[in-house]
């Protein structure tokens, strides 16, 4: 697989989530044995970014990323998250100082590791100044326990400030034919700063793959069930886009989804797309992108593809991403 650097940190171009192994997705339906399968044969297909947080499960997820590592920890990238969880007791979002402290400490449990390779801020703390929490993570690169430090969902201003404190690695924010926001604003400014950029959710939460016609298959575990884009006439409006992607793929021999990666993939050598996925099948799939060309043509008229219709989330999510 051909790498790319996010900042100084080399990675293959493709990562893997691991969210839906145990978290969001899932409802009654997780398998951790097939998760640990697919974390082994995205390693064998060349991944080296792997992506998890401590809010996934809460917990159980970073253990189960941890599991799946053991004994070839020095193969990955290693990507977690903290600041959804306060461990100070003042509840919602927390990066304070105390709470990054007690949060790093426990994912490097749970993980089964001595050093996070990629540490991000999960979302904006709005309470805590972001020089106050990069000066922390500041103090924790200089003591070993993370390599790199990352944001997920800043906008402009906070990732400048945050910058200023200490170089940013990544910024991760949702990105892909579905969800076109970061182009106009973060983007840019990643670019003059030397920012890699990590998109989540690159499939359109698996609209773009082609495998939602109804969003009866959802479970009660399922976080897409209500979630604006797969409801009501939003839903209807959002076949057809997924409908215009299968139609490349099918022009080319390619599936939907490695179409969808692909186009991300093209705009340009310093974005990594995590797609998450708990099945070996589809992490074969999902690499596989790395070998599919577009043309300029196929490019353009994916590009020119009309927004999704709704919010990304719903609205007390909306309300914790910065814009």
């Amino acid at each position: 697989m051909e790498h790319i650097t996010l900042g100084e940190l080399d990675v293959a171009r493709i990562g893997l989530g691991a969210m839906g192994m145990s978290h969001g997705y899932t409802g009654a339906g997780s398998d951790d044995d097939e998760s640990v399968r697919t974390v082994h044969r995205a390693l064998e297909l060349g991944v080296t970014l792997i992506d998890t947080a401590e809010v996934y499960g809460p917990y159980t997820n970073e253990e189960l990323v941890g599991r799946a590592l053991k004994g070839r920890r020095d193969e990955v990238v290693l990507a977690t998250k903290f600041g959804l969880i306060s461990h100070t007791g003042r509840g919602g979002a927390d990066s304070s100082p105390d709470s990054v402290r007690v949060a790093v400490e426990g994912s490097l449990t749970r993980l089964g590791t001595d050093r996070i390779d990629l540490y991000y801020q999960h979302r904006v703390d709005p309470g805590t100044p972001i020089e106050d929490t990069v000066g922390t993570l500041a103090d924790l690169v200089t003591e070993g326990k993370i390599r790199h430090i990352g944001l997920s969902e800043a906008g402009p201003d906070t990732i400048r400030r945050a910058h200023a404190v200490h170089p940013i690695t990544a910024v991760q924010s949702e990105y892909s034919l579905f969800t076109r926001d970061p182009e106009a604003r973060v983007l840019p400014v990643l670019r003059e700063l030397n920012i890699g950029f990590v998109p989540f959710s690159p499939l359109g939460r698996g609209f773009l793959t082609g495998a939602v016609p109804s969003t009866a298959r959802f479970d009660a575990g399922d976080f897409r069930a209500d979630n604006p884009r797969f409801t009501g006439e939003n839903f209807r409006h959002n076949l057809g886009l997924a409908e215009d992607v299968a139609a490349i793929a099918a022009r080319i021999g390619a599936t939907p989804a490695q179409v969808a990666l692909a186009w991300l993939l093209a705009q340009g050598d310093d974005i990594a797309p995590i797609p998450g996925t708990k099945r070996v099948t589809r992490v074969e799939e999902n690499t596989a992108a790395d070998a599919v060309r577009l043309t300029a043509e196929q490019l353009a008229t994916l590009t020119s593809l009309p927004p999704a219709a709704g919010d990304t989330h719903n609205e007390a999510q909306m309300r914790m991403m910065e814009r």
